[in-house]
């Protein structure tokens, strides 16, 4: 089981997963990140059987949501951008391991997750982001191209290759 901690989510993919931080790749950092006046990445890339999952996680469980863009215009460039970098890693990148994980992704069926938390109590100082199924239905009309089925999944979601609990994070 590979476990990916992304602020104070902790992510553990199914021992059948092959997944990997796509917006940490030395590619997209050194040299696609800065084309084109900044390109925009998912979180994770996660190999599952036929599927690559495009995987992007927002937490505004504790902090409240302060762009001025909405998720899923945010979340459908981000997987545009990631799709446009894996084509050019593939053919680019400077380490085998990320030309091998795009070509593969790239020859895949794409799904796209949106991992949302939220507070559990909607309150005026920390109202709710956005209702997960408006915001699954704009997804869905914003990415259809790439997946017809988006979904938008939190720690108490099943049926993904994972699962995702809050860790705590200790200050050194």
């Amino acid at each position: 089981m590979t476990t990916l901690v992304e602020g104070n989510l902790e992510f553990a993919f199914d021992d059948d997963c092959s997944v990997t931080r796509y917006d940490e790749w030395s590619f997209y950092r050194n040299h696609f990140m800065r084309f084109s006046k900044g390109q925009k990445a998912v979180d994770f890339l996660c190999i599952h059987g036929d599927v690559a999952w495009l995987i992007e996680v927002k937490d505004y469980s504790v902090h409240v949501r302060t762009r001025p863009t909405d998720i899923e215009e945010e979340v459908a460039l981000k997987v545009r951008d990631t799709l446009a970098g894996l084509a050019a890693a593939q053919a680019h990148s400077n380490s085998e391991v990320e030309k091998t994980a795009a070509r593969s992704a790239l020859t895949k069926k794409w799904r796209i997750a949106l991992h949302l938390e939220q507070s559990g109590r909607q309150t005026k100082l920390r109202p709710r982001v956005a209702d997960p199924r408006s915001l699954s239905a704009a997804l869905k009309r914003m990415v259809k191209a790439v997946d017809r089925h988006p979904v938008v999944v939190d720690s108490s979601s099943v049926g993904c290759p994972w699962s995702v609990q809050r860790v705590q994070r200790t200050s050194t």
